[in-house]
Parts: structure tokens; C-alpha cells; sequence
């Protein structure tokens, strides 16, 4: 685990000492081990690579199971998307969509698809100035107790931190079905230099792929909001 005394250098102190709960859910099946041992490592991202990602470069931090992330690669070949995921049953979810059973080492692999198996803070630690033209958080782990709103991704010291890396005039989508969640989002937003508002919607926009996250939330009753700020 990542923890505030070791995190890279041009992070700032104040960052969330956590953000992710449990790297494994239930024992993986041999598909999944295949799926992390075979066809991981060559969509797994290295600080080496990044100074070769073309342009536009978009982010994903915490893609869950990956619906949103699949549908964004098919619909934007053009770009070059990075996604961020700790979760091990996550990652697996992902990548048995990439791939056929039998083809973990061998199958074609989306060419504007790179995964960040890691802490997406020592990601973004890495990226240089200006390098991310969108980012994407759908849907995080609210960690709706007081003592854990440290752990929150959307977090007053992580403000500066996607700033840096996020393009002038780029985009950051954001999207929550926890009302705790959404009332932080409105308070750390409130009176910030960083952002500037674009929308704030209570319907899943166009362009907006769906996630298995937010059709449980509606099917129990809970009403997501979706944001959208630009990097002033």
C-alpha cells in the first residue's frame, strides 16, 4: 500500500492516504489467473512508455468492470486511453472482454488501450505538465464515513494534482449515485481556481457510456449526478 510518506516526490503532502479498498474480491478461477498472468503485461502500462503516448491522451481512474472503458476505446479509436484499476477481479472483468478463452496470450488487443494496475496517484505523479486532454471518475467508492473522506479521489489536495496534469481546457467527467459523495463533490468544487464548471446533469448525458454501477444504483432507487468541469 501506497501511504503519504512514500508517495512520489511532486505529490503534495494532504493527498489521500488511500484510495482503493481490497486489490482481490473472491479466489480468482484459472481463466482470471491466466487473464493477469498472459494478456496483462502487454496492455500494462510503464512510467517508460509515457513519454511516447500520442496525443489525445485520456485517463480513467477506477474503471470498475470496465463497461465505460470498452465502450470509450470503440468509440474513439483516435484517442489513447489509459485505465486505472487496483481491483483484481475488476481487471479481469476487462480483460475477459478483450479476449477469447484461449487467447490470453496471443489474442489482438485494442492498440489505444494501456492499463495502470497500480495506485492511479503514482500514475498521475508521473504524467508531465498538460499531458491529459480528459479524465474520467465514474462512479468511485464514496468511503461515506467521516474518517474516510480522506480517502476520496475528489479531495481538496487532489485538486492541484489533476490540474497539473490535465490539459488547459480539458475535461474532467465525474459521476455518483452516493448522496454523501455528491454533496462532497459540491463542497470541494465550490471555491477552487483550478476548475471551471461546464454542466451538472441528472440523467446520464449522450456520450456517457453506461455501467453495471449506476444500473444498480437506479434499479435501488438512487439518483446519480454527473459533472463536467473544464481545466481553466
Amino acid at each position: 500500500m501506497t501511504s503519504e510518506e512514500n508517495l512520489p516526490d511532486n505529490l503534495p503532502r494532504g493527498v489521500p492516504l488511500r484510495l482503493y479498498g481490497r486489490r482481490r474480491g473472491h479466489p480468482l478461477r484459472p481463466r482470471q489467473e491466466r487473464l493477469l498472468a498472459e494478456t496483462l503485461p502487454r496492455l500494462r502500462l510503464s512510467v517508460a512508455d509515457i513519454p511516447a503516448l500520442p496525443r489525445p491522451l485520456w485517463l480513467e481512474v477506477g474503471f470498475g468492470g470496465g463497461e465505460h472503458t470498452l465502450a470509450q476505446i470503440r468509440a474513439h479509436p483516435e484517442v489513447t486511453y489509459l485505465a486505472s484499476e487496483v481491483f483484481e477481479n475488476g481487471l479481469c472483468s476487462l480483460l475477459s472482454a478483450l479476449v477469447p478463452e484461449g487467447g490470453e496470450a496471443s489474442a489482438p488487443l485494442p492498440p489505444n488501450l494501456r492499463l495502470w494496475p497500480e495506485d492511479a496517484r503514482e500514475l498521475l505523479a508521473a504524467l508531465p505538465d498538460g499531458a491529459l486532454d480528459r479524465l474520467f471518475l465514474m462512479f468511485p467508492d464514496p468511503w461515506p464515513k467521516a474518517r474516510h473522506a480522506k480517502r476520496r479521489f475528489v479531495h481538496p489536495a487532489m485538486l492541484p494534482v489533476v490540474a497539473r496534469v490535465l490539459a488547459p481546457g480539458g475535461i474532467w467527467r465525474i459521476a455518483s449515485d452516493d448522496p454523501t459523495y455528491q454533496a462532497w463533490v459540491a463542497e470541494v468544487f465550490a471555491d477552487q481556481p483550478f476548475f471551471t464548471p461546464l454542466a451538472q446533469h441528472e440523467s446520464r448525458p449522450e456520450g456517457w457510456p453506461p455501467t453495471r454501477y449506476e444500473a444498480k444504483a437506479l434499479r435501488e432507487g438512487r439518483r446519480p449526478l454527473y459533472w463536467e468541469w473544464r481545466r481553466s
